[in-house]
């Protein structure tokens, strides 16, 4: 009888880890392969070599670009290399990006940027808020843009308690900001653990002053964060959860949710074309091609666009997707003057006509 009862333990436990590697291997969407959908006139982005992992950009077409992250669950082309944050005007015929320089006093050697977001104060000013992972740590930079000399004055360093594993932000103003965190443990181990029995313990939490508080849980893991021209919506993107978010924001910053979107796919970050609302999504295939790196098989890439999101059937296009043979692990992508930028995790960036 003991020795039946114990095989029947084992049975249940092996059949809870299959049934976990399944789950896993789901989230990651480790079967999934796409043949590549490509979009005339498209060129890898010269000067960008290392990620362009995050990118926001102004109404006059000045587009900043997070460049250089480095995690210990990622791969990097230049692990030894300072993040930095670039500048190309998407109106020149010719854009090129440009390292901007940062003030005396930040720690340009820890600089590992992560999401942005920009800001534009009544007087003009524009605000450049970043993630950064100095020693794999959280924190949020905030600068000022100095565009006579293409610089950032480097104005404050953020750091709280609920800010533990932050991915993307959103400025609000020039003091406060919605931030995702991504992760609910910060150990690597327990990141992993985290992922493989499939907790949805991450968040969304504001950030002013005055107040920080979560505002949303519930994901598997929060990634890229927006929000409607309007100010009305919040979008908010799963990347294991393969959906996107919808919430109602509120006058003291609370979040109701409205809808979910399901994809099938790993959605990163989130841009909103300022005309039409128009969400587009740089997105990964097949993330266990992402997180486990293989040269042999890269991780390839996807742009979805997701038009009238607020409706009962929203228009889902997959504008474009590449076998990782051009363009690896995107993670972004901006339009701009019939111009798709897209970014990417630690490989190159690519800009295609529409």
């Amino acid at each position: 009888m003991g020795k039946l009862l114990a095989l029947a333990l084992v049975g249940i436990v092996v059949a809870l880890i299959g049934e976990r590697i399944l789950s896993f291997r789901n989230r990651l969407c480790a079967s999934r392969e796409l043949k590549p959908k490509r979009l005339p006139n498209c060129h890898l982005v010269k000067g960008i070599e290392f990620g362009s992992e995050d990118i926001d950009i102004l109404p006059n077409g000045l587009a900043f670009i997070s460049s250089g992250l480095k995690s210990p669950a990622l791969k990097s082309f230049a692990p030894d290399k300072s993040g930095e944050i670039l500048l190309m005007d998407l109106n020149a015929i010719n854009p090129r990006p440009t390292e901007l320089r940062i003030s005396r006093g930040f720690d340009v050697a820890s600089f590992n940027p992560h999401g942005i977001s920009t800001f534009i104060g009544k007087d003009d000013t524009v605000y450049l808020f970043v993630v950064n992972h100095p020693q794999f740590t959280s924190t949020v930079e905030l600068f000022q843009f100095v565009e006579e000399d293409n610089s950032l004055v480097h104005l404050k360093t953020i750091r709280h308690e609920l800010l533990t594993s932050v991915n993307d932000i959103l400025a609000l103003s020039p003091d406060t900001f919605y931030a995702t965190n991504s992760n609910y443990f910060t150990e690597l181990n327990l990141v992993y653990l985290e992922m493989f029995l499939g907790l949805s313990w991450t968040n969304v939490v504001y950030y002013s002053p005055k107040e920080v508080k979560e505002v949303a849980n519930g994901f598997y893991s929060a990634n890229g964060i927006n929000i409607s021209p309007s100010g009305q919506y919040v979008y908010v993107a799963d990347i294991l959860g393969h959906n996107i978010h919808v919430f109602e924001k509120h006058a003291n910053s609370s979040l109701t949710p409205v809808k979910v979107l399901q994809l099938d796919t790993l959605v990163d970050n989130i841009f909103i074309d300022p005309y039409t609302g128009d969400l587009w999504v740089g997105c990964h295939p097949n993330g266990m091609k992402l997180y486990f790196y293989d040269p042999e098989r890269p991780p390839g890439s996807e742009v979805l666009r997701i038009q009238d999101i607020l409706s009962e059937k929203p228009t889902v296009t997959q504008v474009y997707v590449d076998d990782g043979s051009v363009l690896q692990g995107s993670s972004v992508a901006t339009v701009h003057a019939n111009k798709l930028l897209i970014g990417t995790v630690f490989h190159r960036a690519l800009s295609c006509d529409l």
